[in-house]
C-alpha cells in the first residue's frame, strides 16, 4: 500500500477536541499540520464530544492550508476503539497515536483503521516510552507509520526521571528517535514546549531539534508556530553558503576533482549533499 507522503511538517498545532471554537480558527494558525486532540486535552468525561466535534469540524477546515489530523487515545485506552469508529472522517490526512511501544499496537491501529473504511490514512506515531525509544526503529519502519514525534514529558514519567530545562535527561532518547525516522525515510517531530510563553526557549530547542535532524516541532499555542516554522527553514546566511558551495565544488568535480578547498574548509560529496539539502529545504511545496 502506497500511503500520501507528509514531507512538510515544520509545526503540527495540538487543539482540544472539546473547544470547537478553537478548532475552526486552527486554519488560521499557518501551521503545516493541525491536530484535533482527542487525548490529553480532552478529559475522560468528554470524549464522545471530543469525536463528534472531531468528525464534524475536520472536513471544514481540511484544504485550508494546513494537513488535518485527529489523536486518539493510546491503544490500551478504553477509549481508542470508539475514536476510530466514532471520530475520523476521510478529510484528515492521518490519524496521531500516542505511546506506541510494540508493532503489535501498529498493527492493531492499521487493523482497526482498514476496519473502519480509513486505510488511506497515515499513521503518526507518538514515541513516548521506554520501550517506544529502546524499538523506535523497528515501529517507525511500519508501512503504515508515514510521520512521527518524540514525546519528552511521557517519556520521563515513564521513566521515573526528573524534567529540567537543560534536556540532558532526554538527549539519548530524542537521538534515537531522530535516527531511527531517518532510518525510516520518514518526518519526526520534536518535544513539545510546554511552558508556551517562553519564546527563547523554544527557539532554543527548536535549534537543537533541527541540528539532530528532526524535520518540525510540536505546538500548543499559536504563538510557537511561526517559530516552528521559521526555525527549521534555512537562513539567508546559509542558503548563500551552499549556493557558494556548490558552484565551487560542481565547477571542481567537472574538472575531475573530488576534494576542494573552499573557503578554509575542506569539502567533498557529503558537506555539498548536505548544501543540497538546505536549498531544498528553502522550497515551498
Amino acid at each position: 500500500m502506497t500511503l500520501p507522503s507528509i514531507e512538510r511538517l515544520r509545526s503540527l498545532l495540538f487543539a482540544p477536541a472539546v473547544r470547537p471554537d478553537f478548532l475552526v480558527k486552527l486554519p488560521n494558525s499557518g501551521a503545516d499540520g493541525v491536530v484535533i486532540d482527542c487525548e490529553d486535552a480532552t478529559p475522560p468525561n468528554a470524549k464522545a464530544d471530543g469525536r463528534a466535534n472531531a468528525r464534524e469540524v475536520a472536513p471544514q477546515i481540511a484544504g485550508q492550508g494546513s494537513h488535518v489530523f485527529v489523536r486518539v487515545n493510546a491503544v490500551a485506552s478504553p477509549w481508542f476503539e470508539d475514536d476510530v469508529r466514532d471520530g475520523l472522517c476521510d478529510s484528515l490526512a492521518g490519524i496521531v497515536v500516542p505511546k506506541l511501544d510494540r508493532i503489535e499496537d501498529v498493527d492493531r491501529v492499521a487493523g482497526a483503521l482498514d476496519a473502519a473504511g480509513f486505510s488511506s490514512l497515515v499513521i503518526l506515531a507518538g514515541i513516548e516510552t521506554a520501550l517506544g525509544v529502546a524499538d523506535a526503529r523497528a515501529l517507525l519502519e511500519h508501512p503504515r507509520v508515514g510521520a512521527a514525534y518524540f514525546g519528552a514529558e511521557d517519556f520521563i514519567a515513564d521513566m521515573g526521571g526528573v524534567r529540567t530545562e537543560g534536556n540532558q535527561e532526554v538527549l539519548y532518547a530524542r537521538s534515537q528517535v531522530a535516527l531511527a525516522g531517518r532510518l525510516a525515510g520518514i518526518p519526526v517531530l520534536d518535544q513539545v514546549v510546554t511552558d508556551f510563553r517562553n519564546s527563547e526557549a523554544f527557539e532554543r530547542e527548536t535549534r537543537e531539534a533541527r541540528e539532530m535532524g528532526y524535520r518540525g516541532k510540536l505546538c500548543i499555542h499559536p504563538g510557537q508556530v511561526t517559530l516552528a516554522n521559521s526555525g527549521f527553514m534555512p537562513s539567508e546566511e546559509e542558503l548563500d553558503f551552499a549556493r557558494r558551495l556548490l558552484a565551487a565544488y560542481d565547477e571542481a568535480s567537472a574538472g575531475g576533482l573530488a576534494a576542494i578547498d573552499f573557503e578554509g574548509q575542506m569539502v567533498d560529496e557529503p558537506l555539498a549533499s548536505r548544501a543540497r539539502q538546505i536549498l531544498a529545504a528553502a522550497v515551498d511545496d
